[in-house]
């Protein structure tokens, strides 16, 4: 055995234990939660309300409650376990599927532990202040102060839109069920986490398209000043015609998304 092989397999070994993918399971539901509070925040988007309707956004509504730093702080433990296991299925997992296809699965999985890891750094620095507004750059503003910034923001924002349009694939597609362990479950309980779990993800879509389509347009018309988080896709929706109603429909299926998150954590294949 290498010196090298080791260390690599006892970050498996710690990736593979059930402590760690218990913790895991346990940012799978913050992680619904966080989203239940997003959709809560959706919804009065539409009706004039001041709220940042993002995941920032709702992780200070979390930072108001009495318990909120302790509550923070266990969504962000959470959440660091579920970067682990979603790095240790990317270098280790998938074993036994065509190599096409492990590859997909693979960057799925290292997609998701980027995701994770950013959630969990905001949880935790809100958690570190308090709840305490930030008075540093957005990420998107910081980026424009670099060599080529304006490039970079769109490109970061196609990234977003193809997330985006992946998550809606995999709703319609059935695609996650590959990750649940549903063998043992009534045909009719299979059916709703199906339609959960296709209405969740198409919802997710979006949330993430909204951000990305904006952070290409700011990249290309080069404006650091334009506001290009999801709040600011969400007011923009609110003012076309038909918008309060979409976002109302929007909610509903961030709402089948968080939902469908606590399925997760309780049949998620080991």
């Amino acid at each position: 055995m290498s010196a090298l092989s080791q260390p690599v397999d006892a970050v498996h070994d710690v990736a593979d234990s059930k402590p760690v993918k218990l913790l895991a399971r346990v940012g799978l539901v913050a992680y619904g939660v966080v989203h239940l509070l997003i959709a809560g925040l959706v919804v009065q988007v539409p009706f004039g309300e001041p709220e940042q309707a993002d995941k920032k956004g709702a992780l200070g509504q979390v930072a108001s409650t009495p318990a909120g730093a302790v509550l923070l702080w266990v969504i962000t433990a959470g959440l660091a376990a579920l970067v682990l296991w979603q790095l240790a299925e990317a270098i280790w997992g998938h074993r036994g599927v065509p190599a096409r296809e492990q590859a997909v699965r693979r960057a799925i999985n290292a997609a998701e532990a980027a995701l994770f890891a950013v959630l969990a750094y905001s949880a935790g620095s809100i958690a570190a202040t308090g709840g305490a507004p930030s008075l540093s750059k957005s990420f998107a503003a910081a980026v424009f102060d670099l060599p080529g910034g304006r490039y970079l923001v769109a490109l970061g924002g196609l990234a977003l839109v193809a997330g985006g349009a992946y998550a809606v694939y995999r709703g319609v597609k059935k695609e996650f069920l590959r990750d649940l362990q549903l063998s043992g479950e009534g045909a009719r309980r299979r059916r709703l986490i199906t339609r959960l779990g296709q209405v969740g993800w198409c919802a997710l879509g979006v949330v993430y398209g909204l951000p990305g389509a904006l952070l290409v347009v700011a990249g290309l018309q080069y404006d650091p000043k334009e506001p290009v988080g999801l709040d600011a896709g969400l007011q923009a929706l609110g003012r076309q015609p038909f918008g309060a109603p979409v976002l109302v429909a929007l909610a509903a299926g961030l709402v089948a998304f968080g939902v469908y998150c606590l399925v997760d954590a309780r049949y998620r294949e080991d």
